[in-house]
């Protein structure tokens, strides 16, 4: 039996509104940094991938929040939209829930102070590690960066080296570099 595209996509939707899905992701595609895949739970957005081929990155998802993960585009739309406004200088701030309850508690109060740093601007890893309570820990906060689940919207590409350098970054350094230069951190 073959499934047509369309009752495909009436099935998917159809599982995303009687939220019977414990994630649903997309890709978002035509970005200036190219295709992302977006995951999202009833929580909020959970997952930002730089690469959408990533079969590891819906494996993650699945051992994170629950085995029904599906594609779906409608539970994704809202985070699409503001990434779009975003992408296009229309958007200085999502307005956005996020599901980042699987990270260790020190991980999310670092990625809570992240959240505050605001559009063209930068800090870095030792002043992120500061206002977290732990000055020393500028490695640790390079390793929390490198593994924000949800870049972007977390604005990790807000974070650079002490001297001002730009260095580490999980999607790689020439899309931080377009990231800052987008909100005009950077000429």
């Amino acid at each position: 039996m073959t499934i047509t595209p369309m009752l495909d996509e009436r099935f998917r939707a159809a599982a995303a509104a009687a939220r019977l899905l414990d994630a649903a992701y997309d890709v978002v595609t035509d970005t200036p940094i190219g295709d992302l895949l977006v995951g999202v739970t009833d929580h909020g957005v959970c997952r930002i991938h730089f690469d959408p081929d990533a079969e590891r990155e819906l494996e993650s998802l699945a051992r994170q929040f629950g085995p029904r993960v599906l594609r779906s585009a409608k539970p994704v739309d809202r985070v699409r939209r503001q990434l779009d406004e975003y992408f296009a200088g229309k958007r200085r701030t999502f307005e956005l829930d996020w599901d980042v309850r699987h990270l260790p508690a020190y991980n999310r109060r670092v990625l809570e102070q992240l959240a505050r740093v605001e559009y063209g601007s930068t800090t870095t890893y030792g002043a992120l590690a500061a206002v977290t309570g732990n000055p020393r820990a500028a490695r640790a906060i390079g390793t929390v960066m490198n593994r924000n689940p949800i870049p972007i919207v977390l604005p990790c590409h807000r974070v650079v080296g002490a001297s001002g350098k730009l260095t580490g970054y999980a999607g790689g350094l020439e899309r931080k570099e377009q990231l800052l230069r987008l909100e005009g951190a950077i000429l």
